[in-house]
């Protein structure tokens, strides 16, 4: 498993209606896109659950990093957000977990939550993946939760905890998240492929 995101900041005076309606008319094309776990069409707008900025920030979870490599190198997709909005950075996430929570098989969800964390110098790393997971985890066991993952950068030694919501008031409950986001669509393809537990 593998984990990218972009963000792309707006102006605070720019009409997030533009990016509804780029996702109602083109958020359906991944839908059946083979390697990719989801993609959770994700936004933040300026004043709303807090968020100081408007921002479309598209969430993948990859079962094959060479379909990630397609989307973004070889014409599968990203080539419209570079036309559109230049090229922003790729964040990307080696996976160390996921887990299935209770609402996954209720309807799409409607908000994420995201923590960024860095991990400490001298901290042992296998000893605070193995808590991250427990914790991760119990927190995906909560109603409402759809998906929870866990994933690490080894460059700049930061976690990420990723958890895809029923509604936004489970993502307004995750007390620890430094991001909330809106779900405008959810593609799934082998959402099923994803692993149920730790990935390594």
């Amino acid at each position: 498993m593998y984990a990218s995101q972009y963000e792309i900041t707006l102006p605070a005076d720019y009409d997030m209606g533009v990016i509804r309606e780029r996702v109602a008319d083109f958020g359906h094309g991944l839908d059946d896109r083979a390697g990719l776990g989801l993609k959770a069409y994700l936004v933040r707008e300026r004043g709303a659950e807090g968020s100081p900025v408007n921002q479309y920030a598209p969430f993948y979870l990859w079962n094959d990093p060479g379909a990630m490599g397609r989307f973004l190198l070889g014409g599968g997709g990203f080539q419209g957000i570079v036309r559109d909005f230049g090229r922003p950075a790729v964040h990307h996430w080696t996976g160390l977990a996921a887990f299935a929570g209770p609402a996954r098989a209720a309807t799409a969800p409607r908000a994420a939550s995201r923590r960024l964390t860095g991990i400490p110098a001298d901290a042992d790393l296998t000893t605070l993946v193995e808590r991250e997971t427990e914790e991760l985890e119990r927190l995906s066991r909560r109603p409402g939760v759809h998906t929870a993952a866990l994933a690490a950068d080894p460059r700049s030694w930061q976690l990420l905890r990723f958890v895809l919501w029923e509604e936004a008031a489970g993502a307004a409950g995750d007390e620890d998240a430094t991001e909330r986001y809106e779900v405008l669509h959810v593609s799934v393809p082998e959402l099923g492929a994803l692993p149920n537990g730790r990935a390594w």
